[in-house]
């Protein structure tokens, strides 16, 4: 399975936020770049950087995305406030192996097909946000009526071939996945899948491994150290 450790920024720094709100933010790396470089050191595969103020439209932290993409020489994929093409081929540009998108999904899936015509399906991602399966947009800011289960069949009818699915009641908690919820996910979605939101140990990731789950995204569980990278890598 495909452990991918979480950089995310918000005013120009790694942090970790409980349940997504801003406002409560735990500050692992003043510099990006150095979390970056240490999950490389780590034998990391892949990394997920997100652009928590550009998720939610308070500013943007693309600098320090350039000076991420200039440091590692692993693959990384972007997503926060991605909502456009040019977004994502300016994402791209910067050396993303590939964008992941989320609102844009929900409310502009003609911009979604555009994206997935001008760069493939290998290269754009869509995170599905939920509180459960009732899916959450704008940096989890705002509810919706749409479930994860009929809204991911719609998207694999787009193209879509990778999902990320995030329980938000659960990230950044350390409280463990609702692994009926992942089930649920898995058995309605038949392509490449992402999950994160809660994982707390190596119980967890082996879990998701027991569900077919094909990636996991993990952040405050191996900065504070309950999960040793080396070991899934």
């Amino acid at each position: 399975m495909l452990v991918i450790p979480a950089v995310d920024i918000q005013s120009g720094r790694a942090v970790r936020l409980f349940e997504g709100d801003p406002s409560q933010e735990t500050v692992y790396y003043e510099n990006p770049v150095e979390a970056a470089l240490h999950w490389q050191a780590q034998g990391a595969h892949m990394l997920h950087l997100v652009d928590l103020d550009a998720a939610t439209g308070r500013g943007e932290n693309r600098a320090v995305l350039r000076e991420v993409a200039a440091a590692v020489t692993i693959p990384f994929e972007v997503g926060g406030g991605v909502r456009s093409v040019e977004a994502a081929r300016e994402m791209l540009a910067l050396g993303a192996h590939r964008v992941v998108v989320g609102t844009v999904a929900v409310k502009a899936p003609e911009v979604l097909g555009q994206m997935l015509a001008a760069f493939g399906a290998e290269r754009v991602v869509v995170s599905l946000d939920a509180r459960g399966l009732e899916v959450v947009i704008s940096g989890w800011a705002e509810q919706t009526a749409l479930s994860v289960k009929s809204l991911s069949q719609q998207l694999w009818d787009r193209g879509v071939r990778t999902l990320i699915y995030t329980d938000v009641r659960r990230d950044g908690t350390l409280a463990g996945l609702d692994l009926a919820v992942v089930r649920e996910v898995r058995a309605v979605w038949p392509g490449f899948l992402i999950a994160g939101g809660g994982i707390a140990s190596d119980a967890d990731l082996e879990a998701l491994q027991n569900l077919g789950v094909e990636g996991a995204i993990t952040g405050k569980a191996i900065y504070e150290g309950r999960i040793d990278l080396k070991k899934w890598v």
